[in-house]
């Protein structure tokens, strides 16, 4: 089968994830906006960092597939991923970014990134003071894990890769 690992990554956090993955797998990686044309490959396994509510340039590459490729969908987001509110927000956005037929056969695997507040853009560092404000002001039993992390990482560098997880996602795809 013909695979090809591709990545979506604003601040890098994601690419180490698709890095390390094609260095345990010997996959060929690339940058999705590196790549204009996905028809000679089977079997695409996508790491999207997870920005407002999507994730980078999937919903861009998955246009580019056949309708019977297979497709892996792994998300890289700040929020604590064993959290399931968090998962079903994945999801739904998920749901507007790739058509039906690949989400009902695509397996999905969700992987906590990382945080430097020094390295953001400028646009990106006023979302997240303002998202920061408003979680902020909530009362404490009203915070979701969401907004713990937020709270907590709030202007510092945060660091969850573990590339252990990598392990379970080389087992479903071998």
């Amino acid at each position: 089968m013909n695979t090809l690992i591709l990545y979506g990554s604003q601040y890098g956090t994601t690419k180490r994830y698709a890095e390390k993955f094609a260095e345990m797998t010997g996959l060929p990686v690339a940058g999705y906006e590196d790549i204009k044309n996905l028809t000679g490959y089977d079997r695409l396994i996508y790491f999207g960092g997870l920005y407002a509510g999507g994730v980078k340039g999937l919903k861009n590459t998955v246009k580019k597939l056949s309708p019977d490729a297979k497709l892996v969908i792994v998300t890289v987001g700040l929020a604590d991923v064993r959290d399931e509110k968090n998962i079903a927000n994945i999801r739904n956005s998920l749901k507007k970014q790739v058509p039906e037929h690949f989400l009902k056969t695509s397996p999905v695997f969700h992987l906590r990134g990382g945080i430097d507040y020094r390295k953001l853009t400028f646009p990106h560092k006023v979302m997240m003071t303002l998202l920061y404000n408003k979680v902020k002001s909530l009362p404490e039993d009203k915070r979701t894990a969401e907004d713990r992390a937020l709270i907590e990482t709030f202007q510092t560098k945060a660091d969850f890769v573990d590339y252990a997880l990598l392990k379970q996602i080389a087992e479903t795809i071998s």
